[in-house]
């Protein structure tokens, strides 16, 4: 069943490099190596978090993170971005203008650890923050709650220092929750005009139960405290 498994990715990949090459013509080596280096990135600000939960730990005696989920963007689905924003396909432009290629999920305990664990990252002396969304402060419309930030990390290389965008997305376990069920329940489905309105509501309003869940675990937590 293993080798089946192994067989059926090899044949993806290759399925996916030969479909690649239309689209970005000479840039197949560029882009295999900037590929790399998002994955590099990844790595690298995963153990930031996992050197800041070890050393928290021993301060507050528990672990503020609970998880710690990264993904890389498919050459698909990098391609589709490019085109729909009107950039050239090609690694420069992904390079500047797609800043969710390399990405991180970070679930914490409570909402002051997500706040407590951003500035530790930020305040680290090889941290760029490029941009900052705070979905926790002002929600999305339909409900979604995360704190988002855009940094910039450095990888060494062979001969040289490289800067790599990467995007960090802080949630509790109770934003969590709420956005991977928010996500199954509506992935590639075709909902009619006259269930959206009552199923947009209905999320709503399960975001906000799990927004008070946040809140009165947080306040039992510093009354214990």
């Amino acid at each position: 069943m293993l080798y089946s498994y192994m067989i059926i990715e090899q044949f993806k990949d290759a399925f996916i490099d030969e479909v690649m090459s239309d689209e970005w013509q000479e840039e197949i080596l560029p882009l295999k190596q900037m590929m790399a280096y998002y994955r590099c990135a990844i790595m690298e600000v995963e153990t930031k978090f996992r050197v800041l939960n070890e050393e928290l730990s021993l301060c507050y005696d528990r672990n503020p993170i609970e998880s710690i989920h990264s993904r890389l963007k498919s050459n698909a689905s990098i391609t589709k971005k490019l085109k729909l924003k009107g950039y050239p396909i090609n690694v420069e432009t992904m390079e500047k203008y797609l800043y969710d290629i390399a990405g991180l999920r970070v679930v914490c305990s409570f909402k002051q650890d997500i706040y407590h664990l951003a500035q530790c990252l930020l305040q680290q002396d090889d941290i760029r923050l490029v941009k900052k969304k705070d979905y926790i402060q002002n929600p999305k419309a339909n409900g979604y709650h995360s704190l988002h930030l855009i940094i910039e990390v450095p990888i060494f290389l062979e001969n040289e220092k490289k800067w790599v965008k990467v995007e960090v997305q802080f949630r509790t376990l109770a934003m969590d929750f709420w956005a991977s069920l928010e996500h199954k329940l509506r992935y590639k489905k075709v909902i009619d005009d006259d269930k959206e309105s009552y199923i947009a509501y209905q999320l709503l309003e399960c975001a906000q139960m799990c927004n008070d869940l946040d809140d009165k675990m947080s306040s039992i937590k510093e009354y214990l405290e």
